[in-house]
């Protein structure tokens, strides 16, 4: 009898254990987030944050779907040139970002994991674009089947709440509902609770042509309403997700009975 599907970090495993794997029944999955100003009040990890999240609990439901799931080390670099003013801000160029993810799948091609999926929390257009590209090139150059929900479009937008859907989303309470979820003591609650809300909408100043959070209006480096923000949301918008990704991976693949559920286990 083959063993039970299994939650895997690659970092964590043995080359022999790799190599055991069966490749028609393993998922890789590579989070990707950004080390970028989430406002006053949230930690420059919070994209990285809600990234493994989402890859961990999409990874749980595979499981229950009957496959193993291999957890790649987060990608924490990544193209952020919206908030590159703000200190700490860390981006890299969008070419630099797609030839890394074509060289990791490239690499996991290589030793036969060619289900590829992005896991992704960070929304600044060159690192979408990076994706985009990146699994193109995968797909046509190297033959992985590579998913890539991205959430800024339908169907999966539409599951992310009327805040998402304002495009005011950026260190508000989609995403501190998240860390105060995961990470309750990297938010600044003192600053979080007395932050008024900013309705400036990322999305349709990307579309005007602006450049950066400041051109946005978002002068602190947060859109949305922070101060409403909890825990609760936070555990339900991780479940949503999850399924979404799990949902994505299951669709390319023929297979579509995902059930919405509670936040997987730690």
């Amino acid at each position: 009898m083959p063993d039970s599907p299994r939650l895997l970090l690659l970092a964590e495993l043995t080359w022999r254990e790799v190599a055991a794997l069966d490749p028609s029944r393993t998922v890789a999955i590579l989070p990707t987030g950004a080390t970028e100003a989430h406002g006053p009040h949230l930690p420059l990890a919070t994209d990285v944050i809600i990234a493994d999240a989402m890859a961990r609990d999409g990874g749980q439901r595979l499981i229950e779907a009957g496959y193993d799931v291999v957890l790649l080390p987060t990608l924490p670099y990544t193209a952020a040139d919206f908030a590159a003013g703000f200190a700490g801000t860390v981006s890299v160029s969008t070419e630099t970002e797609t030839a890394l993810i074509v060289d990791i799948g490239r690499s996991l091609a290589r030793h036969g994991l060619h289900i590829f999926v992005f896991a992704n929390a960070h929304l600044d257009p060159g690192h979408l674009s990076a994706l985009t590209s990146a699994a193109a090139r995968l797909e046509s150059e190297y033959g992985l089947t590579v998913v890539f929900p991205n959430i800024t479009r339908r169907p999966w937008a539409q599951r992310l709440g009327s805040e998402f859907m304002s495009g005011a989303c950026h260190a508000g309470c989609f995403e501190g509902s998240v860390v105060m979820a995961e990470r309750p003591s990297l938010v600044r609650e003192v600053i979080r609770v007395t932050l008024p809300e900013n309705p400036s909408s990322l999305s349709v100043a990307i579309r005007g042509g602006k450049q950066s959070f400041e051109e946005a209006g978002g002068p602190n480096a947060y859109f949305g309403a922070p101060a409403v923000a909890s825990a609760e949301e936070g555990r339900e918008t991780v479940g949503t997700l999850g399924v979404i990704l799990a949902e994505a991976v299951l669709m390319r693949i023929g297979r579509v009975n995902v059930q919405a559920g509670p936040k997987a286990p730690t």
